[in-house]
């Protein structure tokens, strides 16, 4: 019974070694991942104070800088966020952590008191004749032979409890270890997020003065915002109808009707568009260096609220004079200039389009074979904004797609 007892015991400590084993892998993996989310995140806004400081000095418009404000607040709340979530982590391993040292501290009791009456019982018993009275005492060959066996197995047994009273001691001891590294690191985590958090405040408070500013002259903002709604409208314009005219040219070298809707494609073309497509998520951004300032999709007005407006693509600020690359192989469709001399590069990839508007100056040119990363240009500065920003967007055919769902964590 008291064997039965002993190896009930040794088992549930096996299961709580595993149970806990297990549990430090999965807690690592997610303490892995929200660590490398913090560390982009602070990356990212290293650039847009980079990228602040650069423009305030040559900004005329309070809009502009609202926008970049309103831009820099969102990805501090994220960063708040996932900070939240580090520390709520951390916090359930250590309660966790708590529990399972208390669990291994009853149980390895248990074994050592098991372990002791072992050793008392043993020590009684011996001597070698008490051994040997033993087995003389069997009445039967097969009983000795069993006796035998037990005998063995019960120095083995003993033997192993031994073994699991040291090893599970040193587990012990490593989770003390851990326990305490753990609230040393939850220590840390709280100062840096209370330090965010007040930048936060202070930024939001900014950012509320600034807009109670631009309320105050709404003409004036309507004005600035309209005109550079209508030169983004003009853009998104001439993209839609050069896809239309190359959708058309392929059509008709096809030998098929020009009124389609969809390229033409060559078995090359569309095991290019299958690459592209298989890719989804894992696409290179643009450029190296960059930070996403506005998203694909609705959003709504930062002066008004009420007023929801869409964006066909992404705008991604970056340095001034930022290498422009291709996000993947494919072919120079077509480039095309604005009155101010911001150029716009288009890339074909199968029955995918890619373009890049905001560049100062272009390193293709039509009919142009690039490959992934290439460079294609470098970006242009707009010398009332201070801004660096390129307006980069996916097509399928003539259907626009979220860039966010295809460039790389973006």
């Amino acid at each position: 019974m008291k064997s039965i007892l002993n190896q009930h015991t040794y088992k549930k400590i096996i299961v709580i070694l595993i149970l806990f084993v297990s549990g430090i892998s999965m807690a690592q993996d997610k303490k892995k991942e929200l660590e490398a989310k913090r560390l982009r995140l602070q990356k990212e806004i290293r650039l847009i104070n980079k990228l602040i400081r650069k423009n305030t000095s040559k900004t005329k418009f309070i809009v502009e800088d609202v926008q970049s404000l309103s831009h820099k607040i969102r990805v501090k709340k994220d960063l708040i966020k996932v900070m939240n979530q580090q520390t709520n982590l951390l916090t359930n391993q250590i309660n966790t952590n708590i529990k399972k040292i208390g669990q291994l501290r009853d149980e390895l009791t248990k074994l050592k008191a098991d372990y002791a009456e072992m050793i008392r019982k043993s020590y009684k018993s011996k001597s070698e004749q008490s051994r040997l009275m033993f087995l003389l005492s069997s009445e039967s060959f097969l009983q000795a032979y069993k006796r035998v066996q037990y005998m063995k197995q019960y120095t083995d047994y003993r033997k192993k409890q031994g073994e699991a009273i040291v090893t599970n001691t040193q587990k012990l001891q490593e989770l003390n270890k851990t326990f305490s590294a753990q609230k040393k690191e939850k220590e840390v985590l709280i100062v840096e997020n209370r330090k965010v958090q007040k930048e936060f405040e202070k930024e939001k408070k900014l950012q509320n003065e600034m807009l109670a500013s631009l309320r105050k002259d709404k003409n004036k903002y309507a004005a600035q915002v309209k005109k550079k709604q209508q030169q983004a409208d003009e853009i998104d314009r001439q993209i839609d109808k050069i896809i239309r005219d190359a959708i058309a040219s392929s059509n008709k070298k096809a030998g098929k009707n020009s009124s389609n809707k969809t390229f033409a494609l060559t078995p090359e073309a569309k095991a290019i568009g299958n690459s592209f497509a298989a890719n989804k998520g894992k696409l290179i951004w643009p450029v190296a260096e960059g930070t996403k300032v506005k998203g694909y999709g609705k959003y709504r007005d930062v002066v008004n609220p009420n007023v929801t407006k869409e964006s066909n693509g992404v705008i991604i600020a970056t340095n001034v004079a930022e290498p422009v690359r291709a996000i993947y192989g494919g072919e120079v469709t077509y480039m095309f200039s604005t009155n101010e001399g911001v150029k716009c590069v288009v890339i074909r990839h199968g029955s995918y389009i890619t373009t890049y508007f905001g560049l100062k100056s272009v390193s293709v040119k039509t009919g142009d074979k690039v490959s992934q990363k290439q460079n294609i240009g470098v970006m242009h500065t707009n010398r009332s904004t201070g801004k660096t920003e390129l307006k980069f967007t996916i097509f399928k055919n003539t259907t626009r797609l979220n860039p966010e769902s295809w460039l790389y964590r973006m």
